[in-house]
């Protein structure tokens, strides 16, 4: 019986990748996969509680919805555009260095708005002109805005750092700093396999300009220096808070202040610095802290049922004995399974989730710290998915390029599988 039910879970596995690489609504697939499986383990109430508890888990729904419902009003307020506009000022005439300077201000932008299609969509209605003004060709202005997105894993707002924070209990400012120099490393290679596929591609062109075809976005003409500096708010908060700077006595504050409350208080400072109408401002941000619930939360609730259901199949289980004895593949598994699955479905989301929920939460047993190996499965993932032609972010700034997703990724692709494999040999 034990050997149907693995068949059967691994079918249900198999059915699920498919029906995510053909683009289904990714909650609808996990949760009816997880659910089938459960009910076909005689087990249908597992699924309903899974799904009933990880709905209410304080420390997923304070820090997404919260950190959704800022950004919510940082573009409503334009406060983002702002910031894009303020550090991409000084980089005309630059030339080939664009490429990389182009990454580093994306990295560093997108910390403040983690979500890789929104950060795309603010940053590349200006750097990509820029970069394509400047003789670099439209795939690698598309690549370099693209890649520099990766920065977003070191939000406190992002689900990623939730999650791994709900299982760990660890506090969010703590897992960030051990995801930070896999970032870091990530990034810097990243960075530097950009420059290397432009020259091997000649993707810089001195004196040429590309134009932008079809351009649609409204770009901020004069910078407003206040506006620029509200992303930057909520930060600024977390960071005296959490270093020695909270000792003096108007600042000890910030020690109490977790990501929710500091995103709320960027909301409320925005209010103020920008003059806008109360009713706006919260509206935006509600409305945010409903689409983070409706799409980032409600993935990681499927996903729960998803586990849930290999959980009542007994797989979970056979997993996670096999890696007790087999140690030296969780470093593998915990890499290249989120790595593969993201660079398939568009999506890093499913697949780190799924993982971390099944198996990080049994690191300890299996010889691993659940923060390094949560944040290292994290990582894997969202560099994965820049290497996915059907991924969100790719399609919005190739858009904007006027060029195919595949010529994208076809410059994205170097960094993202080198820095995997330095993941699983050297941070791991």
């Amino acid at each position: 019986m034990q050997d149907m039910y693995l068949v059967i879970a691994a079918l249900g596995t198999l059915i699920a990748v498919v029906l995510l690489i053909k683009k289904y609504e990714t909650k609808s697939v996990l949760f009816g996969v997880g659910f089938i499986l459960c009910l076909v383990s005689l087990k249908p109430i597992d699924a309903l509680s899974a799904f009933t508890h990880t709905m209410v888990q304080p420390a997923l729904l304070k820090a997404i919805c919260a950190s959704m419902g800022f950004a919510f009003v940082m573009k409503a307020t334009r406060c983002d555009q702002h910031l894009v506009k303020l550090l991409t000022a000084p980089l005309k005439n630059l030339g080939f260095f664009l490429i990389p300077l182009a990454f580093v201000i994306t990295f560093f932008i997108s910390i403040a708005i983690p979500s890789a299609a929104g950060c795309s969509a603010a940053v590349g209605a200006t750097l990509i002109p820029l970069l394509m003004a400047s003789g670099i060709k439209p795939a690698m202005a598309a690549a370099s805005v693209l890649c520099g997105t990766m920065g977003g894993i070191l939000s406190p707002g992002v689900s990623h750092t939730a999650v791994i924070s709900e299982i760990s209990g660890k506090n969010i400012q703590d897992i960030i700093i051990v995801q930070t120099p896999n970032a870091l490393t990530a990034g810097v290679i990243v960075m530097f396999s950009l420059m290397i596929m432009a020259l091997v591609l000649k993707d810089y062109q001195k004196g040429k300009v590309f134009e932008i075809v079809n351009r649609k976005e409204e770009v901020i003409e004069k910078v407003k220096f206040h506006y620029a500096l509200m992303p930057l708010v909520p930060l600024l908060i977390l960071i005296i808070g959490a270093s020695p700077l909270h000792n003096y006595e108007f600042l000890t504050w910030t020690k109490q202040i977790e990501v929710a409350e500091a995103m709320l208080l960027g909301a409320i400072v925005t209010l103020i610095i920008t003059l806008n109408k109360p009713d706006n401002i919260f509206n935006e941000f509600f409305n945010g802290m409903g689409k983070s619930y409706a799409e980032i939360i409600g993935i990681i609730i499927a996903a729960s049922v998803f586990v849930a259901g290999l959980k009542a199949c007994g797989v979970i289980d056979i997993i996670i004995e096999w890696l007790k004895n087999e140690q030296h593949y969780v470093r593998f598994g915990g890499t290249f399974i989120p790595f593969i699955m993201a660079m398939i479905t568009g999506s890093g989301d499913a697949a780190a989730m799924a993982f971390n929920k099944a198996v990080t939460i049994h690191a300890q047993d299996l010889g691993f710290d659940q923060v390094k190996l949560g944040t290292i499965v994290s990582m894997s993932a969202v560099l994965g998915r820049y290497v996915s032609p059907i991924l969100g972010a790719c399609i919005i700034v190739s858009t904007m390029a006027g060029v195919s997703p595949l010529e994208v990724v076809k410059r994205t692709a170097l960094g993202c599988f080198v820095s995997v494999i330095v993941i699983v040999f050297v941070l791991l």
